[in-house]
């Protein structure tokens, strides 16, 4: 879990396990940074040579000069090329990697219960996919190098100065073992501030996304005194947790210089004060050579360590998605619903929301097979000990005051969540059991404001039947006898709708969302009382479309308006969580009951 990832090496690692192009290849690639370091030490190598065997000694030979200085320049040569052909591996190897860990992100926020995420702000799990990665790929382009460049360099630049002089070669390394500790300190202190950072980020793009999306319902109640405000709370928090963090990135940085200068200056005093005689002029110039190779990774890891923290920030935070415990399982294997019509039936089924985050429990309630669900703290149970069966091709009205439990019982015959207790089977088969390919192909949902896609409207429709041609798509209107509406249309069915479907109204909207799931073929319909914000106008048309639509097929509609439960076959009257009352429109008129009244405060104009 996140708890073992707090550093940037455990972060990768997990991440890797996660993306393994990340990681790919790093043998080769650590390999050639190292022929490219190892190009980079020949020359003050040469130049040691140069000046003791050649300026400083008895004489120069011209032969000896060139010899040496071609020498020098074939490693450069060789030592670039390396360094370029590591630079591009990491890169390639980051980018495909990234690019797994961003849909294995995506995937999982996919597979997560509607439960999470609702409860999750939107714009924070868009931050997790899009911003996050992003900070982990600009670090990647540029850090990732400077990490492997660096530790292949300060490995070899050790090993030849302690060939030339392990006194001070102990020295420098010391100086260097000192200046790590002082950069761990410095590590858990940035480590902090970054994580603080990518929240504030989050938090300051999901108020900025809320207070967008919300700008209709802001400016009907003239909010935007009090939400700008709260987007500029969010901003300004974010810009003081990324100033706090830049300054004492930047006091980092600051350090490498002062240690640049110290271990020159330390190298100077003990290699001609302390040590006089034992070094040459060639020797201790290479040594300071081989020095300026020793500090130049170290500044370049302070400066990458500042952006490593980000970074690591970004990845602990994807893997807190990934980490996210999946709810609602896609069983494997998973069975299939048979064929025809489907009888719905229910056991002792109650459903709590949760209080806190999901611990994983195994319950098999209905006896034939094992399943995992949310067990943690609840609250009170909105459902409890509903039982009963729905047969095949009936239309049942669902009905209740607002909060008695109806929404939520249909979005657990959809299994947009799992009971709590008791057991669902569709078609005769657990509904635990039943595969999401089956289950999403034969058990459709409507709810009440049909989501629509940035699109056109035949596009939308396709969300039902990906292979359907534009003939089939306007089939189906005419089937439901809407294809006077779409003739209207400047574009009839290439009209775009627009984002979320603002350029239909909410009727609109309600017409596509019908023809999508008519197309669909369901042979369980669960509506979300379609009519219920809709102008009188379109409303003949779609009632007319929804009692075509649940012709033949079981069909489930939370009825809003009452005239809906007239219509159905069946009623199931919901109250404070419990099923009070069922049977036939009148049969519930004539008991007086829960049903009666409601009926009657409906047909009086007072709900």
């Amino acid at each position: 879990m996140i708890g073992s990832d707090a550093t940037l090496v455990g972060a990768v690692r997990r991440a890797a396990q996660v993306a393994p192009s990340l990681t790919r290849g790093l043998g080769v690639t650590l390999l050639l940074a190292v022929v490219g370091t190892a190009g980079q030490v020949v020359v003050p190598i040469a130049i040691q040579r140069l000046l003791d065997a050649e300026l400083l000694g008895a004489g120069v030979e011209t032969g000896g000069v060139l010899l040496t200085g071609g020498v020098a320049l074939l490693a450069v040569l060789v030592a670039v090329i390396a360094t370029r052909f590591a630079m591009f591996r990491l890169l390639r190897a980051a980018a495909t990697g990234l690019a797994e860990l961003r849909v294995a992100a995506f995937a999982h926020i996919h597979r997560l219960s509607a439960l999470h995420v609702q409860a999750e702000r939107r714009g924070s799990l868009v931050a997790r996919v899009t911003s996050d990665i992003e900070v982990i790929t600009q670090f990647m382009e540029w850090g990732g190098v400077g990490l492997l460049v660096g530790t292949a360099q300060l490995g070899l630049v050790l090993a030849v100065m302690t060939v030339y002089d392990p006194v001070l070669a102990a020295l420098v390394a010391g100086a260097g073992a000192l200046y790590a500790i002082l950069l761990l300190v410095f590590q858990r202190v940035l480590r902090r501030l970054y994580d603080r950072v990518r929240v504030r980020s989050a938090a300051a793009v999901a108020a900025m996304s809320e207070a967008i999306s919300g700008l209709p319902t802001i400016r009907a109640y003239g909010a935007e005194h009090r939400t700008l405000p709260r987007v500029d709370g969010a901003l300004e928090d974010h810009r003081r947790a990324e100033i706090r963090s830049q300054v004492v990135g930047a006091s980092m940085f600051s350090s490498a210089e002062l240690f640049a200068g110290g271990v020159t200056a330390l190298v100077i005093a003990v290699g001609v004060v302390a040590q006089p005689g034992q070094l040459t002029a060639g020797r201790l110039v290479a040594f300071l050579f081989l020095v300026t190779l020793f500090i130049e990774p170290i500044q370049i890891l302070v400066e990458v360590l500042n952006e490593a923290q980000t970074a690591a920030a970004g990845v602990r935070r994807v893997l807190g998605v990934l980490d996210t415990p999946v709810e609602v399982e896609d069983p494997v294997p998973g069975r299939s619903l048979p064929a025809g019509p489907l009888t719905v039936t229910l056991h002792d089924v109650a459903f709590a929301y949760p209080r806190a985050g999901p611990e994983r429990s195994q319950d098999a309630p209905d006896g034939s097979a094992a399943g995992s669900h949310a067990a943690v703290l609840r609250g009170d149970e909105v459902l409890r000990d509903v039982r009963l069966r729905i047969e095949a091709g009936t239309r049942v009205a669902v009905v209740g005051e607002t909060g008695s439990g109806k929404s939520t019982f249909v979005k657990l015959l959809t299994r947009l969540f799992d009971p709590t207790r008791g057991w669902i089977a569709v078609g005769g088969v657990p509904l635990r059991e039943v595969s999401f390919a089956s289950l999403r192909d034969r058990v459709i949902s409507v709810p009440q404001e049909g989501f629509l896609f940035d699109a056109s409207i035949a596009d939308n429709i396709r969300y039902g039947r990906p292979w359907a041609t534009d003939a089939e798509i306007r089939a189906a209107w005419e089937e439901l006898e809407l294809g006077p509406w779409l003739d209207e249309l400047p574009d009839g069915l290439h009209t775009q709708v627009g984002e979320r479907g603002g350029r239909l109204s909410a009727g609109e909207r309600q017409l596509v969302a019908l023809v999508r799931a008519w197309i669909a073929r369901p042979d369980l319909l669960v509506l979300d009382e379609a009519t219920s914000a809709v102008d009188p106008a379109l409303e003949v048309r779609l009632r007319a479309a929804i009692e075509r639509l649940t012709t033949g097929r079981t069909s489930i509609t939370v009825a809003h308006r009452l005239s809906t439960a007239e219509a159905a076959d069946e009623v199931l009257v919901f109250d404070r969580g419990v099923l009070v009352e069922r049977g036939a429109h009148a049969a519930l008129l004539a008991h007086g009951g829960v049903y009666a009244r409601l009926h009657a405060d409906w047909a009086a104009g007072t709900v």
